[in-house]
């Protein structure tokens, strides 16, 4: 099958979209990446996003769930147009959406108990729609419905990509979010342990947006961290956040490293008479202390570290990161096979692919889910399609 996995994360910068041929060969699906694409958002658009995720009215979600699935199907075309395939050769889009809100620990309402509860926006009826594929959407909520938190998702993806007969590997993402998935030696999903870390880019893109009043959205290539000089006390302070000494499951976001953490951040700064870069270097240094910390919850032993992610690309964090491993070997995702910009799309498209063959994808002992359960929403697309699906099916 032909899947475009369409992903945008945490830093609200724009659509990734990934075209895969994936075949099951036993019980293993094999990933074949065909093309890549990306589609910057609007200019304005991240800050109205990362605004909406903290204090959004209604209508204003309302407008951005559609606007946002024209976005989407339009990122979709575009990888589908750059492959030099039609749309009628697409079995089935996977789309992650943009999340605007995340609550893992849930609140207690009465009669009901403890409700967890998660929302990403990106009208997957627009997506279909527009392409005339099948669209399969909302992923997290099913997991969260059964008692998980909804994340991580892609450990899945990293056990079909990176497992090792004979190496323990520590997979790392650095989006928005930190998270890690170890793959014990010859160990499948069932034995696999993933959770988020703590922020990666997410607080330090805000830093370099809140002091250039948004001038500048990131520290390109980490050259600002880089010639900063960690704050020792700081990193103390931060390494001692309640989110790195809870133990997993656990998954976060903006609701709790987003903008008035950030504001906090600055106001230490100044107070301390850091500069910008030194506060940049501090925190890089934090984002890899923190993935470092998640040894404490490896029982395996950790052959090599395997990171992909916008973080990847900044050098103050790859730094740090070799620092706190050393001596295991840090590598990254293309130098594994694999493209870090595009393999959190490829994973939702994976995800979509699993879905239509009802393969339960949640980790159970990752997200803290009572069992395992099929991710995702079907939207159907084209009757053309769902002929085509249907054939597929016999």
């Amino acid at each position: 099958m032909k899947v475009v996995g369409l992903m945008s994360g945490t830093s609200a910068d724009g659509v990734d979209a990934a075209l895969v041929s994936i075949v099951r060969r036993g019980g293993t699906p094999r990933i074949t990446p065909l093309a890549f694409a990306s589609l910057p958002y609007p200019r304005s658009l991240q800050q109205r996003i990362v605004e909406l995720s903290l204090h959004g009215c209604v209508d204003d979600i309302c407008h951005l769930n559609t606007y946002l699935g024209e976005l989407f199907a339009k990122a979709a075309l575009r990888v589908i147009q750059q492959s030099k395939c039609r749309p009628a050769d697409i079995d089935l889009i996977g789309s992650h959406g943009q999340t605007i809100h995340h609550l893992p620990k849930g609140r207690r309402e009465p009669g009901v108990g403890l409700v967890r509860s998660t929302l990403q926006i990106g009208e997957p009826a627009v997506i279909a729609e527009r392409t005339g594929i099948t669209t399969v959407a909302n992923f997290r909520p099913r997991d969260m419905a059964a008692g998980g938190e909804g994340a991580p998702l892609v450990p899945y993806a990293h056990a079909v990509a990176f497992g090792h007969a004979r190496r323990g590997r520590l997979v790392v993402n650095i989006g928005g979010i930190g998270n890690v998935t170890y793959l014990p030696p010859g160990g499948g999903v069932a034995d696999l342990r993933a959770f988020d870390t703590g922020p990666g880019n997410m607080v330090l893109d805000a830093i370099v947006h809140e002091s250039s009043k948004g001038q500048s959205a990131y520290d390109a290539g980490g050259r600002r961290a880089r010639k900063g000089t960690v704050n020792r006390a700081l990193l103390t302070k931060l390494m001692a956040h309640p989110f790195l000494t809870r133990c997993p499951p656990k998954s976060t976001g903006r609701e709790e490293f987003g903008a008035p953490f950030v504001r906090n951040l600055l106001a230490t700064q100044r107070q301390a008479r850091l500069t910008v870069e030194d506060l940049l270097a501090t925190c890089a240094a934090w984002t890899a202390e923190a993935i470092g910390s998640s040894r404490r919850w490896v029982t395996g032993e950790i052959h090599d570290v395997i990171v992909g992610g916008g973080g990847v690309y900044n050098r103050a964090i790859m730094a740090s990161l070799r620092q706190v491993f050393e001596p295991t070997p840090v590598l990254t995702f293309d130098e594994c096979g694999w493209s870090s910009k595009a393999f959190e799309a490829t994973a939702f498209a994976l995800l979509a692919y699993d879905t239509y063959h009802g393969q339960c994808t949640n980790v159970p002992q990752a997200t803290g889910a009572h069992h395992p359960v099929l991710l995702g929403a079907v939207v159907p697309g084209s009757p053309h399609m769902l002929t085509k699906w249907a054939r597929l099916a016999r």
